[in-house]
């Protein structure tokens, strides 16, 4: 990227590739130079209040005395909505650069970091043909509904994969209320709205398998089954985003027992691996990306340099 001022800096990747270290990490580089920024969650499951060890979310003893947004926003009970997050996140960043800092955008969640950093815009909505999709989700089960996305937009099918029933039906309602496939959302050459600089951090895939397979065994160690059972309390099986998060199905699943540990686990494993396919996918739509090796420390430190310098011309 050329050394334009930016507003923004997004840190992208797919999960367990270290995003959250590395936002803290800018911003501390932002405020050594005398600047300041603050640190805007992209990840979908993060919005969660109590969603916390299946999330990897910060305690607010790891956040560095930075300040962090839309971070537990949603009860688990309520859906979460890429709209609705579109206009929460635009209006933080707005009001953080409007205060003279910088925005740091943080997380691997696509469609959400999309939303906000490129002129993105939503398809309408039409509450009978989803209602008539979701009722068909629940008879036919939610392969038929990847079967027939991938039958007319095989993009999009990859992208969403075969387990997600919600982002499926809302696939398929667009491309009944549209006539075209729901990749064209974003357009072929994404404009960003503010004047922004990525960074997409990578891993080699034989690496990340591991490193992915060891995160979620952690998350158990770590007390996932009891979170999971905590939330119940709150409202988590009748959530109909929450209660379907990677680990968090499956955790719920060792407490009724219809999985044993081990199962959950693999289960778990396996569901991380193929979404963390996607986001790599997904991040490759961003041409203008700064890339780094996350596990080569020189790669992540001349990526956040140039981050930075980039972010500095706007003073300089």
């Amino acid at each position: 990227m050329s050394a334009t001022p930016v507003d923004v800096i997004a840190v992208v990747g797919a999960t367990g590739t270290g995003k959250s270290d590395l936002s803290l990490d800018i911003a501390e580089r932002i405020a050594a130079l005398g600047g300041a920024a603050e640190i805007v969650n992209a990840d979908a499951m993060q919005l969660y209040r109590g969603m916390d060890i299946g999330t990897a979310k910060l305690s607010v003893a790891e956040r560095r005395g930075i300040p962090h947004h839309l971070l537990d926003v949603l009860e688990v009970t309520d859906e979460a909505s890429v709209a609705a997050y579109q206009r929460e996140a635009r209006a933080v960043i707005d009001d953080i650069v409007a205060r003279g800092r910088t925005a740091i955008l943080v997380g691997g969640s696509g469609l959400y970091v999309s939303s906000v950093l490129y002129d993105f815009r939503f398809p309408a909505r039409d509450d009978g043909v989803r209602a008539r999709l979701e009722a068909e989700l629940s008879e036919l089960g939610a392969r038929t509904m990847y079967d027939r996305l991938k039958a007319i937009d095989p993009d999009a099918a990859t992208s969403i994969g075969q387990f997600n029933g919600r982002r499926l039906v809302r696939a398929l309602e667009v491309v009944e209320l549209t006539g075209s496939p729901v990749t064209g959302t974003l357009p072929e050459a994404p404009v960003l709205r503010r004047p922004t600089s990525i960074i997409r951090l990578g891993v080699e895939r034989a690496e990340l398998v591991p490193r992915l397979d060891a995160r979620v065994e952690r998350m158990w160690a770590a007390g996932l089954v009891s979170e999971v059972e905590a939330l119940q309390s709150r409202g988590l099986r009748e959530g109909t985003t929450a209660a379907r998060a990677i680990g968090y199905a499956q955790a719920l699943a060792q407490f009724d027992g219809t999985m044993s540990e081990a199962e959950a686990i693999a289960e778990a494993q396996a569901l991380t691996r193929r979404y963390a396919r996607r986001q790599v996918s997904w991040f490759k739509r961003y041409p203008e990306a700064i890339e780094a090796d996350a596990l080569e420390p020189q790669s992540v430190a001349a990526a956040l340099a140039r981050a930075v310098a980039v972010l500095a011309a706007r003073s300089g």
